[in-house]
């Protein structure tokens, strides 16, 4: 059994969850730890970002859910550290095949606990569906991020209701690991304004580190590259890399 399953979750789409998903994972597999990346998201974008054709897969995460396809046969690896449990368009379908299944919350909970790494991050879908129950059911702590912008916490009340609900109903050692302040503009006086209200509100589970708005972040998932590959020496690496050191600091 993993050490720390994390959910990587905000149900509001653009947040930058899967840019975090893949570049924390990236950065902790760099530190000598065994990382597993689960791309829960229909639309794949962890799968290609880390450089891996998401058409090319004898079997997906679909698959595993569904016991086509055991865990540990899916999973690709991406270096000697870091590898994943890839996703396609074909995972969408879960949502609606999972509500006829027996135990359909906990399909993936049963799929991981055949594997055994240091961390296993599942990169959420946008919404608050039965992959998403599946993925709150299956950790033990959820990572949040949020957008430094005006909307960013319109959702959030919804979105810690649910997590309340699977810790009731599912998964009684659920918890909040962190809330990441993603896409931040130090020029930007409502982005500051944004950060004073996540502090009052979440206090010591909000990450000191601030993920900043950076053209090489945005840039990396389509050369189907890491950070670190990247440009390492960007504002956006140093950023990753700071808070793999705050996961650590929280989850050893």
């Amino acid at each position: 059994m993993a050490k720390n399953i994390i959910a990587v979750l905000n149900q509001k789409g653009g947040v930058g969850k899967t840019t975090t998903s893949i570049n924390l994972a990236a950065y902790l597999a760099k530190a000598g730890h065994s990382v597993l990346l689960v791309d829960a998201d229909p639309q794949g974008n962890s799968t290609s970002g880390l450089g891996i054709d998401k058409q090319a897969q004898a079997s997906t995460l679909y698959d595993v859910l569904f016991s086509r396809a055991g865990a540990s046969q899916t999973i690709q690896k991406v270096n000697s550290k870091l590898h994943i449990i890839p996703s396609n368009a074909d995972l969408a379908g879960a949502e609606v095949e999972l509500v006829s299944e027996t135990d359909r919350e906990l399909k993936l909970r049963q799929a991981l606990a055949e594997l055994n790494y240091d961390y296993i991050f599942i990169d959420c879908p946008p919404s608050l569906g039965l992959l998403t129950v599946n993925a709150l059911s299956a950790a033990n702590s959820v990572l949040i991020p949020v957008q430094a912008e005006y909307y960013a916490l319109e959702g959030l009340s919804q979105l810690l209701s649910v997590i309340q609900q699977v810790r009731q109903a599912l998964n009684p050692g659920l918890e909040i690991l962190g809330v990441l302040i993603t896409l931040f503009d130090s020029r930007n006086s409502l982005s500051a304004q944004v950060k004073k209200e996540l502090e009052d509100y979440f206090g010591a589970k909000l990450f000191e580190t601030v993920v900043p708005r950076n053209v090489r972040l945005a840039e990396a998932p389509s050369f189907g590259r890491t950070i670190i590959e990247h440009d390492k020496w960007s504002k956006g690496a140093r950023a990753y890399k700071a808070l793999a050191r705050e996961v650590e600091k929280r989850t050893l």
